[in-house]
């Protein structure tokens, strides 16, 4: 199911605790704090890693995210938008991470460019609700 590599990976990720979407208030600003929080350590522990690959921002409720990713193959560097929506079920539905500039170019890629993360991903997901936050969303989307 899901790799050595990514376990250990996901494993540094600090877990969330607060159950909240959009919709709640207080409990989704709650929510929000832990998940920058998390963000912020996924980020330090791939640049410790040497394995920095994305930066994203949101807008100020935290309901859109942005930004962009990076591939470097054979000293080439290839950079994406990457962009997705909190659904209003979040954190229970995960959010769906779009690549829009890879729209349909491969099998793994769908509707705006959305990543294919069906079979692995949103069983994992739903297993580990509302501990998976957006930093695991990513790692597991990479």
């Amino acid at each position: 199911m899901v790799d050595e590599a990514t376990k250990r990976t996901l494993a540094q990720i600090p877990l969330l605790k607060t159950k909240a979407g959009p919709r709640d208030g207080e409990l989704w600003v709650e929510r929000l704090k832990e998940e920058y929080q998390s963000l912020i350590k996924y980020v330090q522990n791939n640049k410790e890693a040497d394995n920095d690959w994305f930066r994203l921002e949101s807008n100020k409720e935290g309901t859109r995210w942005f930004g962009k990713c990076w591939f470097i193959h054979e000293l080439l560097k290839y950079e994406f938008d990457v962009e997705f929506d909190i659904p209003v079920t979040y954190p229970t539905t995960a959010p769906e991470i779009a690549l829009p500039e890879l729209d349909g170019k491969t099998a793994k890629m769908y509707r705006g460019g959305k990543i294919c993360m069906t079979d692995h991903f949103k069983p994992l997901w739903a297993r580990n609700v509302p501990k998976f936050g957006i930093s695991h969303a990513m790692s597991l989307g990479y």
